[in-house]
């Protein structure tokens, strides 16, 4: 949070407020333009920050802030290609004016219409895009952070003294050779991801470390809020995991108890080399400082306090709000002249065991599908991908395998006849092989009939009296030979004179 007095929190937090806005452009040749309030379109200059995606926390950030407005000015909008733009707030605060600066940023975009001059610009964090000069292969996290502010021009708002008094600030990290540092932004990414925080350019333009922190810097209260919603969770983190390049092994440290979710480190070049000690006290300096996030995510759009900063912790009362608990800021819009969007943005860690579908049809496919494919190993798939950007990428393939079987034959033998029905009652057993693979066998007194008689009868229900065989069997070769309906009976039924009783025909 930006330093300010007593009293503009105090007037700030009040139900009515008094302030206006004013600018400033300064042009590459130094040329300076001063606006006011009054030269400002309503509703169309807002100011966004963030230090996350729009889904879980993310440690060594490295987001560039974005300020768009458009002013009633007569400016050429050449003059303004590599120009800056600063903003600032004015609060009464009794008998004078407190000014709240709102940060300087180069202009990329100036577009004129007939009366107004719409400009778009970022934050110096952009400049750290240059191509990465890789000139050194270790030193300390001030040595990274010095060497990339000095080649992009860029003023670093921490003393070695700041940095080696962090955790992890004392250590000499080597840079492995096979990684994906391409830019001074990406060197940025992996040495503030060791210190276990996030950079930001702050309201001077300086390039500014910070870390996730627990206590509360205010409380918005419901009558500030506008609109307001909040998670029935609260995000934590209680391992973290690491992937060494050069063993291809994950290394994986948690508290106890471990329960709730994992800030995956993925493969950082500055966590290659030294010793697996010294590995493990870096990584569990870091789940150290991620521990502390204990946050509610939630998305409320405010009356504003524009000294808030990005990853200020804040708490909530009043509605629907729990004010015993915390949120950090990971994500703002100030609209100029307008409302404030605040947002705090989380995983739930009961999910934190869940698989999604992807991944269980791999594991089951792991666990279910094992088979030989012939005596030596063959490739059977192969798989190149390449990504600019950084990405999620999924893959999905079918491998077709023509598989065939060795013959088997299988016999099975028992006692059953069959038995027609009309009137009157007579018995007849087909004593045939009629299925390949079922042999029979008579054993009731009968009269033996061709197959195709006994197909051909007129008859009106068809008993199959069994005994030592399989009753679904026999059953199944009748369906697949005749559509009448069809019984199952044990021989047991049968009377002594092998005819069925009266009850059975019922």
């Amino acid at each position: 949070m930006y330093p300010v007095s007593e009293n503009f929190i105090k007037v700030i937090q009040s139900n009515s407020r008094s302030y206006f806005w004013t600018g400033e452009i300064t042009t590459k040749k130094g040329q300076k333009y001063q606006f006011e309030n009054k030269d400002i379109v309503k509703g169309s200059g807002y100011i966004t920050r963030q230090c996350c995606g729009n889904t879980e926390i993310e440690l060594g950030t490295v987001y560039a802030a974005e300020m768009g407005i458009s002013l009633f000015t007569d400016i050429d909008r050449y003059s303004l290609e590599d120009g800056t733009i600063t903003l600032s707030f004015h609060l009464d605060v009794g008998g004078h004016f407190e000014e709240i600066p709102m940060g300087i940023f180069e202009i990329s975009e100036a577009n004129r219409s007939t009366k107004t001059l719409e400009i778009k610009a970022y934050d110096c964090m952009l400049n750290f895009e240059k191509s990465f000069k890789n000139t050194l292969s270790s030193g300390t996290p001030f040595d990274f952070f010095s060497l990339a502010c000095e080649n992009c021009h860029v003023p670093f708002a921490h003393t070695r003294a700041d940095i080696e008094a962090m955790p992890n600030g004392k250590f000499i990290y080597g840079i492995y050779g096979e990684n994906d540092i391409e830019s001074w932004r990406d060197l940025l990414f992996y040495t503030a991801q060791v210190l276990g925080c996030y950079c930001q350019i702050n309201r001077e333009g300086q390039l500014e470390l910070r870390k996730y922190g627990n206590v509360p810097f205010m409380q918005v209260s419901d009558k500030q809020r506008f609109s307001s919603s909040f998670s029935d969770f609260i995000t934590r983190y209680t391992a973290v995991n690491s992937t060494n390049q050069k063993t291809t092994t994950a290394e994986y440290y948690a508290l106890t108890p471990d329960d709730g979710l994992t800030m995956n480190l993925g493969v950082n070049p500055l966590l290659q080399f030294g010793l697996r000690d010294t590995r493990e006290k870096i990584i569990r300096n870091i789940l150290s400082d991620i521990s502390k996030v204990r946050y509610v995510p939630f998305d409320s759009e405010t009356i504003g306090n524009p000294a808030l900063d990005i990853g200020d912790v804040i708490s909530f009362s009043g509605g629907h709000a729990d004010d015993t608990q915390i949120a950090a800021i990971t994500g703002m819009t100030v609209k100029i002249n307008g409302k404030t969007t605040l947002k705090c943005v989380g995983k739930n860690p009961r999910l934190s065991q869940a698989k999604s579908k992807n991944d269980k049809n791999i594991a089951g496919l792991l666990n279910s599908v094992e088979f030989t494919v012939g005596e030596n190993d063959a490739e059977i798939v192969s798989l190149e991908f390449a990504s600019q950007d950084d990405t999620d990428a999924e893959f999905h393939g079918s491998i077709l395998i023509d598989i065939t079987a060795d013959e088997v034959q299988k016999t099975t033998s028992g006692v059953f006849c069959f038995i027609y029905y009309r009137q009157p009652l007579k018995t007849f057993l087909y004593n045939q092989q009629w299925n390949r693979k079922v042999r029979v066998r008579g054993a009731l007194p009968h009269t033996p009939i061709s197959k195709n008689k006994f197909l051909e009868m007129p008859y009106r229900y068809l008993f199959i009296m069994f005994s030592n065989c399989p009753a679904i069997s026999l059953k199944s070769l009748l369906r697949s030979m005749t559509s009448i309906p069809i019984r199952l009976l044990p021989i047991s039924t049968l009377l002594p004179s092998g005819r069925l009783s009266s009850d059975v025909l019922a």
